[in-house]
């Protein structure tokens, strides 16, 4: 089980994006990497491919890697981290330090 999941609320610990949150898109869980909406925007000049397409400057977001971000609490709303628990029925959930509620 892993600390961080797809749709989770982040906040940046570090780089240009420092102190924004955002919801998490995209997991690259082999490279360590994440994608996080309104962060680490890359711009991409696409070319139009056929007759009658029109060629644009499109802004995604990059992937940023998994150490540099943070779940945010619930309740407090400040970044946290995550410990689990193991319920009695073998399935563990995560929970966040500092306010002890499940993310």
């Amino acid at each position: 089980m892993f600390r961080i999941k797809k749709n989770d609320t982040v906040m940046v610990m570090t780089g240009k994006d420092k102190g924004k949150t955002g919801q998490i898109v995209e997991l690259d869980l082999k490279h360590n990497r994440v994608k996080v909406r309104g962060i680490a925007l890359v711009i991409r000049h696409v070319k139009a491919k056929r007759e009658g397409e029109v060629s644009s400057i499109k802004k995604e977001e990059g992937f940023v890697n998994i150490s540099n971000v943070m779940p945010v609490s619930p309740s407090t709303g400040k970044p946290t981290r995550v410990k689990f628990r193991q319920l009695e029925n073998g399935h563990k959930e995560r929970l966040a330090v500092r306010s002890n509620e499940v993310l």
